[in-house]
């Protein structure tokens, strides 16, 4: 199977690595030093006392690495509008695009919604270039429970989790999908086929669109974010706006805020991926994790004061900041 990982970071490096030794012919599109790195000693990856190498063919131009059988796009929102504009050549009839990104991706109303089926959401795809470049026939959602760092370019550091979530957008549990899953499976994944993405992509932005940005602008891993409770508060209530956006469009979440702090609290003081963007000088996925809340809670008719004052001083803090 031909496999290119369109974004070699901490995420795509880790996916590539075990998908070449599960026998993928692996490509990579990457650039600079990350480029360099793979050209000389592949892609590596460090998993608890496991060292891995995987040889893959990267060049910076996808018409050099052609018609895939799978793409992996592990990039970070910001970028995806240059991806869009590139990926043409390694697309053909059949191509999966497996999407492992965080927040609100932009396929997110195809196949599902009910009045809000077939919805362009502006914040994560302005203009639908991204829409038209990737028709939704390619599209295979995924949502990632791990976490990842890069050592140095094209060295990735696994620290835990190990679960990767994918699904149709439409929901069926298509021939594609079920052999899809296996790979993954084969690959040493923990995996689980969705019937609904979307709620699962809902689940998880649910936890992060408040820690995330909350963690950019403060410094502050996830244990000293939820022992504040003035913050804890704050966010609680970003939540319960997002929990009732989600009811009005088909994605129900039961649980309290609560609930989900007592998950991210299990997992310890760590730093987020925003705020490991923030310290490298990265731009960071507001608009994915926090603006596109607001789009939805407009389109809904959902009052959002809490998620509009965390939005608006995430994304002064990122201008300010030069990342956004």
């Amino acid at each position: 199977m031909k496999v290119c990982i369109y974004g070699a970071g901490a995420i795509g490096g880790w996916i590539g690595v075990r998908l070449a030794r599960a026998g993928c012919h692996v490509s990579v599109v990457a650039r600079g030093a990350t480029l360099q790195a793979m050209q000389r000693h592949g892609l590596r990856l460090q998993d608890g006392g496991e060292a891995l190498v995987a040889e893959v063919r990267a060049s910076a131009s996808p018409a050099e690495l052609g018609e895939q059988d799978l793409v992996v796009v592990a990039v970070k929102a910001p970028a995806m509008a240059e991806v869009a504009r590139a990926i043409g050549p390694l697309l053909g009839p059949r191509t999966i695009v497996l999407t492992a990104m965080n927040g609100v991706p932009w396929w997110f109303f195809q196949g599902f919604g009910g009045a809000y089926a077939g919805a362009r959401l502006k914040a994560v795809d302005p203009d639908g270039a991204i829409a038209e470049a990737i028709p939704p026939a390619h599209i295979v959602g995924c949502v990632v429970h791990a976490s990842c760092a890069l050592r140095e370019p094209g060295y990735v550091q696994h620290h835990f989790g190990n679960k990767l979530i994918v699904g149709e957008p439409s929901g069926e549990q298509t021939p594609r999908v079920r052999q899809l899953a296996a790979l993954l499976v084969k690959a040493g994944f923990e995996t689980v086929l969705s019937e609904q993405i979307q709620k699962d992509a809902w689940y998880k932005l649910w936890g992060n669109m408040t820690v995330n940005p909350v963690s950019a602008m403060t410094g502050a891993t996830t244990d000293l974010i939820l022992d504040d409770p003035l913050v804890l508060n704050f966010i609680s209530a970003v939540m319960l706006e997002a929990r009732e956006i989600g009811w009005r469009v088909g994605i129900p979440i039961a649980q309290q805020p609560e609930d989900r702090h007592q998950v991210t609290r299990k997992l310890g003081a760590f730093k987020t991926s925003m705020l490991q963007d923030v310290e490298a000088g990265k731009p960071v996925e507001i608009d994915a994790l926090v603006t596109v809340v607001k789009e939805m809670g407009e389109m809904t008719g959902v009052p959002t004061p809490f998620t509009d004052a965390l939005l608006g001083l995430s994304r002064l803090h990122a201008r300010v900041h030069g990342l956004y």
